[in-house]
């Protein structure tokens, strides 16, 4: 049978390194899982509670397609607890994971054959989205001096019709100061491309708060997402933020493309935002994990990375070592039992001397990991 063009999007390499890390665990080994971009930790205890009473008291059918309204007014409160910002709740749109709202904004925003931004190394998934929807996207390599985030000065001249950041970021866990946020909204304002802001890992930062772009100008899509601080990756709700003149556009995709986001998750999400005590104990087991990782990945050869600001990963450069990520990842997962990232997920170009390390699980499991690395460092000769 004949196949669209726009099919030909390229794997995700941290889910076969998932699916290689099942597959040995099945044959008995016990694995370390440092590739995982998601929590270790299930979905606050309220959040459970909450849909258990919602299964026995409601049929939980078809929501309205921009969310339960307590959920959205909900959101908007916390732009208020977390920023300062008054939003409207009519501007907040619940999505089926963050995901979901890609597709929406990129979808509402741009047409066939329009180019977008994106910073290298980023999120793989924005890269192939935008590919099958017929979009071209542009990898704007990034500096490490620039921590590894764009700057308009790397952006003239490349005919972009939308810029996406993300603060903190993934792969690096690196954030976009307020002036440096600002510059970036500026440039995109005054090319008149439109500007789109990951923030799905606002909530794990660790010295300072991350910036919404929210707190700089109502002209910018803002995107978020309950998988991360919320702890609830598996249940597929996230939500975005959108200028006011944007919403019933919006509203008109999300019914045909969605009709809703899954009622049960929303009834969770809105139970998980009040669950602050949970949450802000599974950050530090994340801020406890990220001290081990900065102590004991310089220790194991790894020293040369990214400051990871927020999220739960560390990038590192590991070109003095290989030019074969991919290979080398899959060498530490079959000595040393230990699942990582190869930096080609998130950097076409230069990926081939970089990895990914998540630091999202068990205290005792980044302790026990970094040891095994060490082991393998030390055995192929890299470290003393």
């Amino acid at each position: 049978m004949r196949n669209s063009r726009r099919g030909e999007v390229d794997p995700f390499i941290v889910m076969d390194v998932m699916e290689a890390a099942r597959a040995a665990e099945a044959a008995g080994r016990h694995v370390i899982h440092m590739e995982v971009g998601q929590p270790g930790t299930p979905a606050p205890a309220a959040a459970r509670a909450a849909l258990a009473r919602a299964m026995e008291e409601h049929a939980l059918g078809y929501t309205v397609a921009l969310g339960l309204p307590e959920l959205r007014a909900r959101i908007a409160r916390l732009y208020g607890d977390w920023y300062g910002v008054d939003l409207d709740p009519a501007r907040v749109v619940v999505t089926a994971g963050s995901s979901g709202a890609f597709i929406l904004a990129f979808t509402a925003l741009f047409d066939a054959g329009e180019k977008v931004g994106i910073g290298a190394p980023g999120y793989p998934s924005y890269r192939q989205i935008l590919r099958a929807l017929d979009l071209a996207p542009v990898d704007i390599p990034t500096d490490p001096a620039n921590r590894y985030q764009p700057v308009p000065g790397e952006l003239a001249g490349q005919g972009l019709s939308g810029l996406l950041v993300a603060s903190p970021a993934n792969p690096t866990g690196t954030m976009l100061g307020r002036e440096d946020l600002a510059a970036l909204i500026g440039w995109a304002e005054a090319e008149g491309a439109a500007f789109v802001s990951d923030e799905i890992y606002h909530g794990i930062e660790y010295e300072a708060k991350a910036v919404t772009a929210l707190e700089l100008s109502d002209q910018v899509y803002v995107i978020n997402s309950f998988s991360k601080y919320f702890s609830m990756t598996g249940w597929r709700v996230g939500w975005m933020v959108v200028p006011p003149d944007h919403v019933r556009r919006i509203e008109r995709l999300a019914q045909n493309l969605f009709i809703c986001p899954s009622h049960a998750a929303q009834v969770a999400a809105l139970a998980a935002l009040d669950a602050t005590e949970e949450l802000e104990g599974n950050l530090a087991v994340y801020a406890a994990n990220r001290q081990l990782m900065l102590e004991g990945l310089p220790r194991a050869g790894f020293g040369n990375i990214a400051p990871p600001d927020g999220a739960f990963y560390v990038y590192a450069d590991v070109s003095r070592f290989t030019s074969d990520s991919l290979g080398f990842a899959k060498a530490i997962l079959d000595e040393a039992g230990v699942a990582v990232t190869p930096g080609l997920d998130f950097d076409p170009v230069r990926g081939g001397g970089t990895l990914r390390f998540s630091y999202a699980a068990g205290t005792e499991d980044i302790r026990e990991g970094l040891a095994r690395l060490a082991r393998f460092m030390r055995a192929r000769g890299h470290i003393d």
